[in-house]
């Protein structure tokens, strides 16, 4: 690690590049379990046929839990988009393309997205009869088993100098249905502030796929609680307000 560079860090990780080798180093409180799960998520990923980066070893590194990956080269979609806002468009029918394939793919092994969404909502502190909604309108959605992969937004795509895009960090990736998915993402960019780019996703994303849009917003009050339960509490907040202003059936 000593000839490793920094490119990235917040306050659960730092990611290095290390010649070929791309380390992504935990926080002391990041728990070992977390840190596996990830590991193996990202192996079970490699065996679908998806442009990912390969899991190289799981290891130690001055007392904090790291994964050890393949170093792709490339920029991320999200600098893409940043350094030629006039593709936009361009760019975001490339995103849901790629996002698409995901959900082509089926992984039983995977948790599925339903039990994760289930056991997060009871962990709000949203009121009982609020849980119960949404956990009723959970339970009442169509069960699927597509591969979602639960964080899937431009900075988690990079395109190699070639234009080969490879999809990145599948912490989150979960098997269930792709609406859900959706939903997460749409949220992501309206997080962001980005809310005309989060409409054009959307339209682009249900044309694509013959996806009704207001079937993606019946997800929208269900994967904003399961969401609000870790993060900052400005995000929490706005994501809270997308619970408050639905009408239950």
């Amino acid at each position: 690690m000593k000839d490793a560079i920094l490119f990235y860090n917040d306050n659960s990780k730092e990611i290095y590049r290390d010649g070929d080798k791309c380390i992504k180093v935990f926080d002391t409180n990041y728990s070992k379990e977390d840190v596996l799960n990830e590991a193996l998520n990202q192996a079970r990923v490699e065996n679908l046929g998806l442009n990912t980066a390969k899991l190289f070893e799981v290891k130690m590194i001055d007392g904090k839990w790291a994964i050890v990956f393949d170093y792709i080269e490339g920029k991320t979609l999200q600098q893409l988009m940043d350094e030629n806002p006039e593709k936009t468009e361009e760019y975001l029918n490339l995103f849901v393309d790629i996002q698409l394939e995901v959900h082509s793919k089926k992984c039983p092994l995977l948790k599925r997205l339903k039990d994760k969404m289930n056991y997060k909502i009871t962990q709000t502190d949203l009121d009982a009869t609020t849980r119960y909604e949404l956990h009723t309108r959970l339970e009442s959605m169509p069960k699927h088993s597509k591969v979602c992969h639960g964080d899937f937004c431009p900075s988690n795509i990079i395109i190699t100098p070639e234009g080969k895009p490879y999809v990145i960090d599948w912490a989150h990736v979960t098997q269930g249905n792709a609406s859900a998915d959706v939903a997460r993402t749409y949220l992501l960019f309206n997080l962001e502030g980005k809310k005309e780019i989060a409409d054009k996703y959307l339209d682009i994303f249900c044309k694509k796929s013959d996806t009704a849009k207001q079937y993606v917003q019946k997800w929208l009050p269900i994967v904003a609680a399961s969401q609000s339960v870790k993060g900052k509490t400005h995000e929490r907040e706005f994501l809270l307000s997308w619970v408050d202003v639905v009408d239950y059936e």
